[in-house]
């Protein structure tokens, strides 16, 4: 059983973000608990399980839609960009795709596609809904920083806050943070460079800081193309490591642009995989 740890948003290696992509047989059934062990062993915000799906690739098990799952250290989660990205790459870099064939995903998020085009990998999301809400009590005294304004976004809290230095600046209490009913606090302002900035912390779910986070975007892209009136974006994620990435609103649906770089690859011991059998 083949595991990949790659870093994505990101053309140089240890930069950006990392994730391990897991390339499941096509026949093999790991349970839940098994995948999410082995997520908390790899110990990164994200660990993909890739797997053909017979019932929907046909003769040619690559070839269709395959069947992809993330797992923090802590959980399983609905949405993750930069491992959705690490996973397309390691299927276009390994030969299960050709660089022509989109890699295309079912998911708990819907079904997910991403394409490779003039040496980008271009992911197509759903974009989130983003509503005004009330400042959660204890919030900036959490960051230690002025809050503009506060918004829903999906599963996640939205922060506006007045400038890119204070973005880049934060040192927030995580144990603080953790208390938030939330999935992860996205800090953002408009920024000097780039469109706009970002940083994700999401202590709640075992992580932290998140390097680089494509599913944010799904929030940050809607939230600046009306405040920018523009549909196609720069954007910068300003964690220790960071990352670039280009995004474009498209109807009700946001397109996330970056590379990635693959760090190692190698086989999990047999002891693993009969575990894995066992389970399932």
């Amino acid at each position: 059983m083949k595991i990949f740890q790659v870093d994505a948003f990101t053309s140089k290696p240890f930069k950006g973000n990392p994730a391990a992509v897991c390339v499941l047989p096509d026949n093999y059934k790991a349970d839940e608990q098994w995948m999410q062990n082995l997520a908390a062993e790899m110990n990164l915000s994200e660990t993909a399980f890739v797997q053909a799906n017979p019932e929907k690739s046909g003769t040619k098990k690559w070839r269709g839609i395959l069947s992809l799952r993330w797992f923090t250290p802590k959980t399983e989660v609905d949405l993750c960009g930069h491992a959705t990205l690490a996973t397309a790459h390691v299927l276009w870099q390994e030969g299960y795709l050709n660089k022509d064939q989109p890699a295309l995903f079912d998911t708990r998020s819907g079904e997910l596609n991403v394409h490779f085009q003039d040496g980008l990998m271009t992911m197509n999301f759903p974009a989130d809904q983003i509503t005004p809400c009330k400042e959660p009590v204890g919030l900036e005294m959490a960051l230690g920083c002025p809050v503009l304004d506060t918004f829903n976004a999906g599963q996640d809290l939205l922060v506006e806050v007045a400038n890119e230095q204070i973005v880049r600046e934060l040192k927030p209490s995580f144990q603080q943070l953790s208390l938030l009913p939330v999935r992860c606090i996205i800090i953002t302002a408009k920024g000097e460079k780039a469109d706009f900035v970002s940083r994700v912390f999401g202590p709640a779910v075992g992580i932290d800081e998140d390097p680089v986070t494509g599913s944010t975007h799904c929030s940050l892209t809607p939230f600046w193309s009306r405040r920018l009136g523009k549909s196609k974006m720069n954007a910068l994620q300003l964690s220790a490591r960071g990352g670039a990435l280009s995004v474009e609103l498209v109807g009700d649906r946001v397109k996330i642009a970056g590379q990635a770089v693959t760090v190692f690859e190698g086989e999990l011991s047999s002891e693993l995989s009969n575990e894995a059998s066992n389970e399932a």
